[in-house]
């Protein structure tokens, strides 16, 4: 059985990037969980403390912070993020 992978968004109120990468993983066909932290300081924190960024989206994969929505964008351009979800 393969085991799909583990896509988490963490995104924020009024963000056009968190919406714009939300849209690129929608078009690839790829499932995420999204946790808005527009209104939870101690869960921004912790995103703060795991990814060491303060921007909006962070994607994580499988436990491994990719970034935001540029990176998502040129690790899907380089087939990169294909890579990511088959692994």
């Amino acid at each position: 059985m393969v085991m799909a992978a583990s896509v988490v968004v963490y995104t924020t109120d009024m963000c056009p990037y968190c919406v714009r990468a939300k849209r690129l993983l929608d078009k690839r066909d790829i499932a995420f969980e999204e946790i808005n932290l527009a209104r939870d300081a101690d869960a921004r924190s912790d995103l703060v403390a795991k990814t060491g960024r303060t921007t909006f989206p962070q994607i994580v994969i499988n436990g491994d912070v990719l970034g935001g929505y540029e990176e998502v964008a040129a690790a899907d351009r380089s087939g990169k993020l294909a890579e990511l979800i088959a692994a």
